[in-house]
């Protein structure tokens, strides 16, 4: 018997790859300065709100006092120009329609505002289908703290451990598990070298395998 009643997705990274474009427009104002951002410095600060300042450690790299302002709109502009062209990842779709078919709630659990999501949500066509949006905006402290994944499944009215989160990050994955639910992670490019320590199943990709028969795999196993 299968013991899951809703599924909980993330979304940035997870539902659409704004990580990688993020990363990729922060990269190119680094190089133009001559320097780099290690995935392993940026990498800490997905999926939360780190206080992490990419151009207070642009400065410290190359000893030099910078525009912060104006590096930061240059930045926001190259990022919202790329995610305009972006779509919902492969599996995605697949997911909610399975979701919806075995009669599974849907909730979305983010560590970004709500405007952030919903906006993005319905250029991609998706906001219909979430029964409930968690964010940024419904708690005191996000990812890793566990607030936004216990307010997805009260919301939809159902046990913390009978949900199934989905998530792209360390961060995301450690609230996910905090919570008490199932979590299977979906890494994205940025976030596939981290180091990931609690989670249920892994996919390289949401179409690598049918959500019903991940369901009854993660449903057998325990803790």
């Amino acid at each position: 018997m299968r013991l899951i009643k809703a599924v909980v997705f993330d979304f940035d990274g997870l539902i659409m790859d704004t990580e990688s474009r993020e990363y990729e427009a922060l990269q190119e104002i680094f190089k133009e300065h001559e320097s780099d951002l290690p995935l392993s410095v940026w990498g800490k600060g997905i999926g939360t709100h780190s206080g992490f300042d990419p151009f207070t450690y642009l400065e410290e790299q190359i000893e030099q006092k910078l525009d912060r302002d104006e590096l930061r709109k240059n930045w926001m502009s190259r990022f919202e120009e790329s995610i305009a062209k972006e779509k919902a990842l492969p599996g995605v779709e697949g997911y909610l329609a399975a979701a919806k078919e075995l009669g599974l709630k849907i909730g979305l659990a983010s560590s970004s505002r709500y405007d952030w999501v919903s906006r993005h949500l319905k250029h991609i066509g998706l906001f219909e289908h979430f029964e409930c949006i968690k964010t940024a905006d419904d708690v005191e402290k996000v990812k890793p703290d566990p607030a936004l994944y216990l307010e997805a499944a009260a919301c939809l009215g159902v046990k913390p451990e009978e949900c199934l989160a989905f998530e792209d990050s360390v961060n995301g994955s450690m609230a996910a598990k905090a919570a008490g639910m199932k979590c299977v992670i979906v890494p994205n490019s940025v976030t596939k070298e981290l180091e990931f320590k609690d989670f249920d199943h892994r996919l390289e990709s949401m179409a690598e395998m049918e959500l019903e028969a991940l369901l009854e795999a993660v449903s057998q196993q325990k803790g």
